[in-house]
């Protein structure tokens, strides 16, 4: 008798590897920002500058796999746009902190690291969550 049961579709180790950077450093960077802001210690600002930056070099790899792995699988799309989203709002904001520490970390610059920890954050929801899921039959005797 052959059973149908739903098992989450896995993204491939290397890929949930260079993943988990981007997810860690993105609110890294936004926690950094908002320590900055409270503390105007300027080695924060430093601190998110090098978050954004470690996250949009190891994330361009995993944003590269997960849309090439949703053309040529077909499958759904909100994790390599969320990807996309956080990457773009992580390349604005790096730009943005390549100002002055206290002109790159006003609103503006605490707004974009929250759009990219957020997209981030949902993006990996999106990866390990068992929203992507594929229907695999198990055999039983």
């Amino acid at each position: 008798m052959v059973t149908p049961i739903v098992a989450p579709r896995r993204i491939h180790p290397v890929h949930g590897l260079l993943l988990a950077f981007p997810v860690a450093l993105f609110p890294t960077a936004l926690a950094a920002d908002a320590t900055y802001l409270g503390s105007a210690e300027m080695q924060w600002s430093n601190m998110a500058s090098w978050a954004i930056t470690g996250a949009l070099l190891i994330g361009a790899p995993a944003l590269a796999w997960a849309v090439l792995d949703a053309v040529r699988r077909r499958a759904a799309w909100p994790y390599p746009v969320l990807l996309g989203v956080a990457w773009l709002a992580g390349l604005v904001n790096a730009f943005h902190h390549s100002r002055d520490a206290w002109a790159s970390v006003e609103v503006g610059g605490l707004l974009l690291s929250l759009v990219s920890a957020v997209a981030v954050l949902a993006a990996g929801w999106f990866a390990f969550g068992a929203r992507t899921t594929a229907p695999v039959t198990e055999v039983t005797r």
